[in-house]
């Protein structure tokens, strides 16, 4: 099974996701998570710009090919929503998935119930921590239920 993990890249919860997920038959994929490199990208690929916004923008598009191709390949779709920054590139790849008609579960604390709430409707699954993602895709594969 491919899972695509998109969203926050600022805490350890995919390590702990693909920990967690160890002798499962299951292989993972992402964003690119370094910060400055996925800003970066499109000035070091294809040039430098003069104008922030020109900066941005060639990074988000060349960003753009690798999460679109992640999630078309997915066979499900995590996508977390962390507690510190608003993470809008999250909740396109939410909606992108789901129009994709991915199985998308949703990762993200309490505090977001309510502004998450239509992401959270096209969601199979909502969890709270990412033990629970690695428990739904044990159950996927395997049908057991934790002990």
């Amino acid at each position: 099974m491919k899972v695509y993990l998109s969203g926050e890249i600022h805490t350890d919860w995919r390590e702990q996701i693909i920990d967690g997920a160890k002798g499962l038959d299951v292989s993972f994929s992402a964003p690119v998570t370094d910060h400055a490199a996925s800003d970066d990208c499109g000035v070091a690929i294809l040039g430098p710009e003069g104008d922030k916004f020109w900066h941005d923008r060639k990074g988000a598009q060349m960003n753009a090919i690798r999460t679109r191709k992640g999630i078309e390949d997915a066979d499900i779709v995590v996508v977390r929503f962390g507690d510190q920054y608003k993470q809008w590139n999250a909740a396109f790849d939410a909606g992108y998935a789901a129009a994709l008609g991915k199985s998308l579960v949703i990762l993200h604390g309490p505090d977001h119930a309510h502004a998450l709430k239509e992401v959270d409707a096209a969601a199979l699954a909502v969890a709270r921590e990412p033990a629970q993602v690695v428990q739904i895709l044990k159950y996927v594969l395997t049908g057991s239920l934790p002990s």
